[in-house]
């Protein structure tokens, strides 16, 4: 009869151990971020800065936000989020500071008297240590938004062939623009 246990014991034991396993919510990252995209889009939809409409759009976002983030943020590389734009905007200004001096440099090679000589173009390769689709996208997107350079083909592997203007144009690539890329995506 020592070995008995009565079945309102289990539950009770059960319950309790369920609650200890039960992980509390609280203001997660990917929670705040969706509220702040939510929020951001509700103002820029709804066009009223008035105290009645931007409180119905704070209680509206943070009820999608408390249902939603959880299935949104749900896979371990979808809580980097948050961090990965947060580096992307910091490399924003760098390249727009990169297309200006390839802007530069197009407009030396354009009004130089021996354009013809100065222009070789040609297409260059390399291999690129980025490893995700995302970044080895952004990285041929950067290469072709500055002037003188276009991304002809991409592998999954990272195998580039970049079209460039003349032998200065390619002499930079993967380089610098490759590890910025690389610290945005933390690879």
């Amino acid at each position: 009869m020592d070995d008995y246990i009565s079945p309102k014991r289990i539950t009770k034991e059960s319950d309790s151990a369920l609650a200890a396993q039960k992980p509390r919510k609280r203001l997660s990252p990917a929670f705040i971020f969706t509220f702040f995209i939510l929020f951001f889009i509700w103002v820029l939809l709804s066009g009223k800065l008035d105290l009645f409409h931007l409180s119905l759009g704070v209680i509206s976002c943070l009820l999608v936000s408390m249902l939603s983030s959880d299935l949104i943020f749900s896979s371990p590389e979808m809580q980097k989020i948050p961090a990965i734009w947060f580096r992307f905007i910091q490399y924003l200004p760098w390249l727009l500071y990169q297309v200006f001096l390839s802007n530069i440099h197009v407009l030396y090679l354009v009004c130089h008297p021996r354009m013809m000589d100065l222009i070789d173009p040609r297409i260059i390769q390399f291999k690129s240590k980025l490893k995700s689709d995302i970044s080895l996208v952004t990285f041929a997107n950067s290469i072709t938004l500055t002037p003188g350079t276009i991304t002809v083909d991409v592998s999954v592997y990272g195998d580039f062939r970049v079209h460039v203007i003349d032998k200065p144009s390619g002499q930079s690539l993967p380089g610098e623009m490759e590890t910025r890329v690389r610290k945005i995506f933390g690879e």
